[in-house]
């Protein structure tokens, strides 16, 4: 009770917010940041930070280590290095194993994007992501309807996927081709178990599989979506493998798979040909490559451009001085979205499937364009935009879903081996299409080029390879392997490793907090008329901290119960120790595992 007005006193947290608000209102955000900034230079020694949302369980191992999306497929790897298998093996059985156990999320008919380092320091990326027709209709296909850029045949691009895995295994992998392909036959014969998340993308995505009767025969089993403890087999997808293991890459891009695929593509007003499929190459290329925080980082290369987004705004904001308390603070946060907002448009309008990119990204990563965006973006220094200002904002993003989202694995075996992929059919269960006989979920890739606006660099053409947000990232610390990490999640995909990161390195957090605590996405405006200062979180972003956010200028939308995973992608991650000890983070979000010996 206060002695002089005889009203009960608030708390002096509850106190301090009620003045920030009348601040906010009063000044508008200059004053709310003035006052913000006084407020948290008093509160560094007392804040109590909130618990982690989300429990992520380390699991440690000294000989090899697997974190994959569904746990037969991260025993598949295990099972790989045990026998003697490197993380290129490995990583073969496990990517063709999630084919099976998460067929809405990534499998044959998709793409692949791999970030592999040797035991010597080497590194590579392997890019075997999906492709246009070189036949494909440009004008037609821009005019399509946006339902028929996004479902049915004539949304699915030259999968890449089995091409990049040969690719892989010949360079580098040390057992038998057949033998690593054998565990995802055995695994489509006998049937995966189905998790409870993974009957919830099944119901999700339901009208979908009934729309097409191949779908529905082996998804649907009985007409209904699978229980859960259920095992769903697909043999048509066992015999297309059998036929991989038995003759390469080949076995899937000529000959009687890839004849299905063509016909059914023809029937269905697709572009896809022959020649598309016994033409397409994977890329080995070397991986985009900064040093921050004293790392260096090797991620995933155009067309993907999560990496070059994601780590451009890291370096932005490695120098930058942090409000007291924790990352998911409101002035923290108010900083990070300024350098995102300065960053992103860049990356949309010059990283993409054209010669320039790897010119872009050496640009992003560039000290003199780093001290711009620290500069336009005011980091470390109470800077406030105008209300109605907009920064640069791309005229065509990269297609944004509910439903579009991938799936990460990485794998370290004992010798030092490192992988990082990314692999993906783009939206769930893809174009929602099957040729009968393959048992292969076919992708909605074309869906990502950009159509309306002809100057973008991603804009569709014959050949090209759309772009992707995905970025498979390995983390090297003196010489040596420190992280192998990487997530599903479309647009959130960048958004997510900047804020484990920051966490971890910046905020210097448990991964296993950086991973499991609330997750955020800054949302990428459409037009120029659309609001550029949305921050979508999980509802367990603090209602106090909404509020500063709030008056700060940003606007916060609660999109799903923290852990869901329906929107916010589950990271998988192998922290490596000092002593050559590794420790494996397997996000609850989605069915993902964590496996060592």
């Amino acid at each position: 009770m206060d002695k002089r007005s005889g009203r009960a006193r608030l708390p002096a947290r509850c106190q301090t917010h009620a003045r920030f608000v009348t601040a906010a209102r009063r000044g508008g955000p200059s004053a709310a940041r003035r006052f913000f900034g006084a407020w948290l230079a008093t509160l560094c020694t007392g804040i109590a930070l909130a618990g982690v949302p989300v429990q992520v369980t380390p699991v440690t191992a000294t000989h090899g280590m697997v974190v994959a999306g569904h746990p037969e497929a991260a025993a598949a790897g295990v099972d790989v290095l045990r026998a003697g298998g490197n993380a290129i093996d490995a990583a073969v059985a496990v990517s063709l194993a999630l084919g099976v156990a998460e067929p809405y999320a990534s499998g044959l008919g998709g793409k692949i994007m791999m970030v592999y380092r040797d035991a010597e320091g080497r590194s590579f990326a392997i890019d075997g992501m999906d492709e246009a027709s070189r036949t494909l209709p440009t004008e037609k296909f821009r005019h399509l309807s946006s339902n028929r850029r996004h479902y049915g045949w004539t949304s699915v691009a030259t999968p890449g996927l089995a091409a990049a895995l040969e690719t892989a295994h010949r360079r580098w992998g040390v057992r038998p081709w057949a033998e690593d392909v054998r565990p995802a036959i055995e695994l489509a014969r006998r049937g995966f178990e189905v998790l409870p998340k993974s009957r919830d993308l099944f119901l999700e995505r339901e009208k979908v599989l009934r729309g097409d009767p191949e779908l529905t025969r082996i998804f649907l089993p009985q007409g209904r979506v699978p229980a859960v403890g259920a095992r769903l087999p697909n043999p048509d997808l066992a015999h297309t493998m059998e036929l991989l293991a038995e003759k390469g890459a080949a076995g899937f891009y000529r000959g009687p798979v890839a004849e299905a695929m063509v016909a059914a593509a023809q029937r269905g007003g697709g572009w896809l040909t022959l020649d598309d499929l016994a033409h397409y190459e994977a890329r080995v290329r070397a991986p985009v490559m900064t040093e921050i925080f004293g790392c260096t980082f090797l991620a995933g290369c155009p067309p993907s451009t999560g990496p070059a987004q994601y780590l451009a705004i890291l370096k932005a904001l490695e120098t930058a001085r942090w409000a007291p308390g924790a990352l998911r603070t409101a002035a923290n946060l108010d900083q990070v979205g300024r350098v995102w907002q300065q960053v992103a448009p860049v990356v949309q309008s010059t990283v993409a499937d054209v010669a320039s990119a790897d010119d872009a990204v050496t640009h992003l990563f560039a000290a003199d364009f780093i001290a711009e965006v620290r500069q336009r973006a005011g980091v470390g220094v109470a800077q406030v935009r105008e209300k109605d200002a907009r920064t640069p904002v791309w005229s065509e993003p990269d297609f944004e879903d509910v439903h579009a989202s991938t799936t990460h694995f990485v794998i370290v075996d004992g010798a030092g081996n490192v992988v990082s992929v990314t692999q993906s059919q783009s939206l769930h269960f893809g174009a929602g299409v099957m040729a009968p006989g393959t048992g292969v979920v076919m992708n909605d890739s074309l869906s990502n080029f950009a159509v309306v606006n002809a100057g973008s660099v991603n804009i569709a053409a014959p050949g090209k390879r759309p772009r992707s947000t995905t970025a498979p990232t390995i983390v090297v610390r003196g010489g040596r392997p420190l992280l192998a990490i990487g997530l599903p999640g479309a647009q959130r995909i960048p958004t997510a490793m900047l804020q484990t990161l920051l966490d971890y390195f910046a905020f210097h957090r448990p991964l296993a907090d950086s991973i499991g605590d609330t997750r955020l996405h800054l949302l990428s405006p459409v037009t120029a008329r659309d609001p550029n200062n949305v921050w979508e979180v999980e509802a367990s972003f603090p209602d106090e901290e909404q509020k500063m956010l709030e008056a700060l200028g940003w606007k916060v939308v609660k999109k799903e119960a923290a852990g869901r995973g329906r929107y916010f992608g589950g990271i998988n991650a192998i922290e490596v120790g000092a002593d050559g000890a590794l420790t494996g983070y397997a996000d609850p979000r989605r069915t993902n595992a964590a496996a060592g010996f």
